[in-house]
């Protein structure tokens, strides 16, 4: 299994996203090998982001990947890696972190928890988090 960070997806809906061939393979290659997932994270962000909202889990289904709901188990393990940044932030910028937990956290710690890897075009702040996740990356 590999969870898809948000962006995949994104990329996968906008055939002029400079992702988007990278982001279509990525789904179908996941799909039709160990299988694909996102979780419910980032099915709210894009949600947001997308002018019918009510069908946007239907289209995801429609591609053969899953919709998981996030283990309680990840909890610690996001709330650990964002106190991390959060300290790293603000030493080296000393500006201060939002104090929520941020999606991308939810995304890692997830996928972390479960042994899987992650699909994103966001290397910073899951290589930095999560260094024990292989992260699947454009080219």
């Amino acid at each position: 299994m590999i969870l898809l960070d948000t962006n995949v997806l994104i990329y996968a809906f906008d055939p002029d996203a400079p992702f988007y061939q990278w982001a279509q393979e990525t789904i179908v290659d996941a799909v039709t090998g160990d299988g694909a997932a996102i979780n419910a994270v980032s099915l709210a962000e894009l949600c947001v982001g997308d002018a019918e909202p009510s069908t946007v889990a239907d289209r995801i289904l429609s591609w053969g990947v899953v919709i998981l709901d996030v283990p309680a188990a990840a909890a610690a393990v996001c709330a650990t890696a964002y106190r991390h940044y959060r300290q790293r932030r603000l030493a080296q910028s000393a500006l201060p972190a939002p104090a929520l937990p941020l999606p991308d956290f939810f995304i890692g710690a997830h996928a972390q928890i479960m042994g899987w890897d992650i699909a994103t075009a966001d290397r910073g702040r899951f290589q930095t988090s999560f260094p024990a996740v292989a992260l699947k990356m454009p080219q």
